[in-house]
């Protein structure tokens, strides 16, 4: 073992390598590797293989004498629970990201944007630290899920190259922390993306994905089969849209009311009002009145739009586009122009609001001015 050690210290000093330098490189810890070169403990196989394609050296297991497997197994098992990150780190992480989930249906994009960002570089510095493996798998599933909620503000701001390379960094990490529900929320979220560029087909096609890979009574089940109504809603299929608006009605009931329903990835009683109310009026249903009203007593904090949700806010367009096709116009022009002056209406959803304005206009109102004009304002607010 003295002579491993000396070899080693040797060509360290001859290739002008520190130890610390050394056990960086290597992955180990600096007092195991000097405990093994000044002959205190045995060094495994493996240690001594990752020595000579780092030193250029052909050291064997005879150059280090006896060889200690019970020191080896010691050694496995400290380097397992070795770590730099530690539980409360990860914890931490976890309520951030949760805290950053509730705050998604109110928050500013942008700064919501900016906060996944500075979480989600946090967690790839960590992914590079020693680690035990139950929180490498915990890493993975916090940098999956930060990127997944950061796919859905990019869909919102409507960057959709960015999008979807976060959205293929959620899928990537899902699979590799063999997490279903996180997999099962891409597929989820992509097909909102391409039903908000009028791919409807393809949207129908995505969310029966995510159905497939969705875990049984999961969240990520129902916001599924809630967008593949959706879907079915703007291709003209009312049978299919009722059957959808049933089993997610179903399956919401099953659940429960979550502990915490403004979380953007759990599912509850309210969200499934706002699908409703959604889903039948773009089917045309004039059913959906009461399901926007609803939504909107529910969760309106004040008269004031400025304080709205943006669930509120979507409710005000469902319920305008569904009182210009009863001819209560009046109406109609005053909810949508609430939802466009709220400031609440993301630009994934600014064709929802165009639809409005154009039915408006295609009465010749003579509200579809002001209806047009306060229109135009929200696409430069996005421009």
């Amino acid at each position: 073992m003295i002579d491993f050690g000396d070899q080693v210290r040797r060509a360290l000093k001859d290739q002008g390598k520190s130890l610390r330098g050394a056990a960086k490189e290597l992955h180990y810890d600096v007092a195991y590797l000097s405990r093994v070169l000044n002959g205190k403990q045995a060094p495994s196989p493996e240690l001594i293989q990752a020595v000579n394609e780092y030193l250029g050296l052909s050291l064997t297991l005879d150059d280090a004498e006896d060889h200690d497997d019970e020191m080896d197994a010691w050694e496995l098992v400290r380097r397992v629970q070795a770590s730099d990150v530690g539980p409360a780190t990860l914890t931490r992480l976890e309520r951030t990201f949760d805290e950053l989930a509730r705050a998604y249906p109110k928050a500013n994009p942008e700064d919501l944007l900016r906060q996944v960002r500075k979480h989600a570089s946090y967690v790839v510095k960590l992914l590079d630290a020693k680690k035990t493996l139950s929180e490498h798998r915990r890493l993975l599933v916090i940098g999956g899920w930060l990127s997944l909620l950061g796919a859905t503000v990019h869909i919102d701001l409507k960057q959709d190259d960015a999008a979807t390379a976060r959205l293929q960094t959620a899928a990537t990490l899902a699979q590799e922390a063999e997490h279903p529900e996180i997999e099962a929320w891409c597929f989820e979220t992509d097909a909102w993306r391409v039903l908000t560029d009028g791919d409807y087909v393809r949207a129908l096609e995505l969310s029966r994905i995510a159905q497939d890979v969705a875990p049984a009574g999961s969240s990520a089940l129902i916001q599924a089969t809630a967008q593949e109504g959706r879907a079915q809603a703007r291709l003209g299929n009312e049978i299919e849209t009722y059957s959808a608006i049933e089993r997610v009605q179903a399956l919401s009931a099953a659940i429960g009311n979550p502990t915490s329903p403004e979380h953007h990835y759990k599912y509850d009683p309210a969200k499934a009002l706002s699908y409703t109310a959604t889903t039948l009026a773009w089917l045309g249903d004039t059913a959906a009145e009461p399901y926007a009203r609803e939504v909107i007593k529910r969760l309106s904090p004040s008269d004031n739009v400025a304080y709205w949700p943006r669930r509120v806010a979507s409710a005000n367009i469902d319920l305008a586009l569904v009182l210009v096709t009863g001819n209560r116009l009046d109406e109609a022009c005053d909810s949508a122009q609430k939802a466009i002056l709220s400031g609440k209406v993301v630009p994934s959803n600014h064709w929802r609001a165009l639809e409005v304005v154009k039915a408006v206009e295609a009465r010749s109102l003579p509200e579809a001015s002001d209806l047009r004009e306060a229109y135009q304002g929200l696409k430069a607010i996005e421009q």
